[in-house]
């Protein structure tokens, strides 16, 4: 039912309070000519095409960093707690820790981002943000999935000669093709939702620097009541992270399959 409703309000002129008017297809061919809308996806695209690699690459280095380690278990509690906190409350700790102004960071090292004035800056507190949220999750995935690799396959290699970095590269790392598909997915829908970090940090600021499309949808919606619009710019939103999920489960799935395969 929401989502019947969300299709219906695209084709409205309204307010929330106003009564509706029909717009037919109105509110979407202004999607066409909105150029702060061009602007928050080139915005979110590269704000995914940053965070994503860095997930994995984390997700997976830590995972065999840490395999069979005597640690193990209280780094990945470590690393997983920042996804128990509230996305709200994470935000409103890293504004009074990071704050360029008074933050601690400033008040014990004399350095501070200057994220609140420099658009790059503003836009690399988010990406760490994300990171140190979404870590700990794709570390726990990767962890699981090597605990999953037979150690007989592992030990039949380097009976063979293999030295350890040759078996994490060509034994470990192909196996583990499937959840490499699997993060890949998830970070990139993570990164075209990003909107709270962005609503409770940066506004979108400085200079629209940090306007993902989630945050610029709550623009249109809830700070200008253009509802239909908002409507609108939901259901391509919608249209937009599925495609591309499925582009990239389907281009992944099959280098999975192969290399698993191979």
């Amino acid at each position: 039912w929401p989502l019947i409703s969300v299709i219906r309000y695209a084709g409205w002129r309204w307010t929330g309070t106003s009564e509706p008017v029909p717009a037919g297809l109105a509110n979407f061919s202004r999607l066409l000519t909105d150029q702060l809308l061009w602007e928050s996806l080139g915005i979110t695209a590269l704000f995914a095409v940053v965070t994503v690699p860095l997930f994995l690459f984390l997700a997976i280095s830590i995972a065999l960093a840490i395999e069979g380690t005597r640690f193990e278990r209280f780094i990945k509690a470590l690393l997983f707690a920042p996804g128990l906190i509230t996305v709200s409350g994470s935000a409103i700790a890293w504004y009074l820790l990071y704050n360029p102004d008074f933050g601690l960071l400033l008040e014990l090292t004399g350095f501070a981002l200057p994220w609140n004035s420099q658009p790059a800056a503003a836009l690399t507190l988010i990406i760490l943000f994300t990171l140190w949220q979404q870590t700990g999750y794709g570390v726990l995935v990767a962890s699981a999935a090597l605990k999953g690799i037979p150690a007989e396959v592992k030990e039949a290699a380097r009976i063979d000669g293999a030295s350890e970095n040759q078996v994490r590269s060509q034994i470990v790392l192909p196996l583990l093709a499937p959840v490499t598909v699997f993060l890949t997915v998830i970070g990139t829908v993570f990164a075209l939702q990003a909107y709270t970090a962005v609503y409770l940090l940066t506004r979108g600021g400085p200079f629209g620097s940090t306007r993902v499309i989630g945050y610029y949808l709550y623009e249109v919606a809830f700070e200008r009541f253009d509802l239909g619009y908002g409507a609108a710019l939901t259901i391509v939103l919608m249209v937009i992270t599925l495609a591309i999920a499925l582009i990239q489960a389907g281009l992944l799935g099959r280098r999975a399959r192969h290399a698993v395969g191979a």
